[in-house]
Parts: structure tokens; sequence; C-alpha cells
């Protein structure tokens, strides 16, 4: 059965600040200071969030993106933005930023795979009808 939520409800958050991003899982994580006096403190360590450009092949453009170094890394190693996105699933994403660029990419290639099967058949029609009978 179908879920009557949006595709972005799969993606579950961390907390709410990795919905703008591509966090890949990466979250707040909590823990005290400990010093030589033994005087322990609460704390909180970030994730480490990059500002950055990212070239989206399928869309032939920069798409600026806060980004975890974890996920460049990944991004890197996939191959790309496009790959990634595509290769991850939605509730491996983490976010709803990264399953709208995700749908994005799907629908320009699902365009572009038309667009070239028309060409094709057209080209086919062109031989076909310009071929002489015998």
């Amino acid at each position: 059965m179908l879920s009557a939520q949006p595709a972005y409800a799969l993606a579950r958050a961390t907390f709410k600040r990795a919905q703008r991003g591509l966090f890949g899982g990466k979250h707040i994580q909590f823990g005290n200071n400990n010093p030589f006096s033994k005087k322990k403190t609460r704390r909180n360590w970030l994730p480490n969030v990059q500002n950055k450009n990212l070239y989206s092949e399928s869309l032939s453009a920069f798409i600026e993106v806060k980004v975890t170094t974890a996920v460049l890394r990944t991004i890197d190693k996939k191959g790309g933005l496009d790959k990634y996105l595509l290769e991850t699933t939605n509730k491996n994403l983490f976010s709803e930023k990264a399953v709208e660029l995700k749908n994005k990419i799907i629908n320009v290639n699902n365009f572009q795979a038309k667009k070239q099967a028309r060409a094709l058949e057209a080209a086919a029609k062109e031989v076909k009808s310009s071929a002489p009978t015998v």
C-alpha cells in the first residue's frame, strides 16, 4: 500500500538543520569535557558543514548546497553529485532537499531519454521512407 505522505517524508532527519542540505546521517553529538581537574562539563560536537557549489551533469548547473565533509568524500567516491543521489536510497539521504534534487535529476533524465527515443524513431522512419524499393 502506498503512503499518503510526500516523498521527502521518507527521509529521516537526524536534526532539523539537516533537512536543508546533504548531511549523510551526521548529527549533533553530546558528551562531556574532561579536563585535568576532572570537573566534567557538558558540551556538544556539531557536524563539519561546508557551503559548496556542486555541479550537476544532468541539470547542467551548479547547485549551492550545505554538505558535510563526509558526504563530500562519498560524492567523490561515487563519481559526482548525480551518481551519489541516484545510487542512494531516499531513506538514506536523510534530507528533504536531497530527495527534491534527486527527483529533479530523475525527471530531467527521463525527459532526455524520451527525447532521444523520439529522435531515433524519426531517423528510422526517414531511412525507411528514403530506401529504394525493388
